[in-house]
């Protein structure tokens, strides 16, 4: 089995005044097809509007730049919006089918990724959206008739009310126009900051991981997904992992640049190359992937297709070499006894996240 490995930026699908929504598209890169999983980033410019929309699939955010983002969401069959504050660092599950409109009332950009799974979309591999209002809204799509008879107004008030938002996806609001003020209540159960958590595993001179589950954050559970933060160090190393419970990992890299290699069946490496920021590639399930981030350090950002992934680990106190016994270690390898006790002693000091060498 031959998979594309080769990590991929985002493809510019919509540019407007209100700001630009890129998605990685599945014809390109067929992995995301094949895995099931998407990813889309959507850049706000100030007073940049997202209109109201759903979409087919379910999504975590991740806001990458801005402090004065504002996101508003229906779920169904709920009375009312919920309106949230964001800032750099948040993570905010978006379940699909739920309806959510997304505003930048700062003065610079605001930039959020969106990475989910796509079982159950149109496009597997991609996101679909379905606008509510807009030139390919939903309000447009039914007659006058149809709109007339179900909101009970006039013809006149029905062709009002479906075509006079001009705009596509992103628009751009006046300057004074007021939007509504975040929800004071909800904010903690429906938006997570990653960045300010206490991280799960903190080495010196190597970096941080940080582990988000719906045990951590129980609204991820409304999308059956969860997320990691990794920040590795200058020349720091994050170890062999794979994912034991057959999930996948889409991984977005959100700053500095490193070197990924993933190993996959038969022992064959699948991917040995150099990523950057922007790029983004799907570890398969089952496979083994590690980092070694550049002088300048490397920031990534996963989401697993699971609530509670479980992770087979290579190195580290609860490596399975360290698990195995003496004997099958000796035959695994071929080695003898005095070799073996060399490896495990060095398993046992070693961690996830690694250290530059001297």
């Amino acid at each position: 089995m031959e998979l594309n490995l080769a990590p991929k930026f985002a493809q510019k699908i919509f540019e407007g005044e209100g700001g630009t929504y890129y998605r990685w598209s599945s014809a390109e890169y067929e992995l995301l097809k094949e895995a099931k999983v998407g990813g889309g980033r959507l850049v706000l410019q100030p007073r940049g509007f997202a209109l109201p929309h759903y979409a087919d699939s379910n999504r975590i955010g991740y806001v990458l730049q801005g402090s004065c983002g504002v996101v508003g969401m229906v779920s169904p069959n709920a009375s009312q919006e919920v309106v949230l504050r964001l800032k750099k660092g948040d993570i905010i599950p978006v379940p699909s089918g739920a309806v959510s409109w997304w505003y930048n009332d700062g003065d610079s950009e605001l930039i959020i990724v969106f990475l989910g799974e796509t079982s159950k979309a149109y496009v597997p591999g991609e996101f679909t959206y379905f606008l509510l209002t807009g030139t390919q809204g939903i309000l447009g799509g039914f007659s006058t008739e149809f709109n007339s008879r179900a909101y009970d107004i006039n013809n006149e008030e029905a062709k009002k009310l479906a075509k006079s938002q001009s705009g596509l996806l992103l628009i751009q609001l006046p300057e004074g126009h007021k939007m509504p003020h975040p929800c004071k209540n909800s904010p903690d159960k429906l938006v997570f900051n990653i960045d300010a958590a206490l991280p799960d595993i903190h080495v010196q001179n190597a970096g941080l991981l940080t582990a988000l589950t719906a045990k951590k954050f129980p609204f991820l559970g409304e999308v059956g997904l969860s997320a990691t933060l990794v920040k590795l160090d200058a020349n720091a190393m994050s170890s062999p992992v794979y994912a034991a419970d057959s999930s996948v990992q889409v991984i977005y890299v959100a700053k500095g640049s490193g070197r990924i290699q993933v190993v996959g069946i038969n022992g064959e490496r699948a991917l040995d190359t150099k990523v950057k920021a922007g790029h983004l590639f799907v570890v398969p399930r089952f496979f083994v992937a590690s980092a070694i981030a550049d002088g300048e350090g490397i920031e990534y950002f996963s989401m697993i297709t699971t609530t509670q992934p479980v992770f087979g680990e290579f190195t580290g106190k609860t490596s399975v070499w360290g698990a195995l016994s003496p004997q099958v270690l000796q035959a695994s390898l071929n080695v003898g006894p005095e070799f073996e006790q060399l490896f495990r002693a060095k398993i046992k000091k070693s961690t996830i996240l690694v250290p530059p060498q001297n």
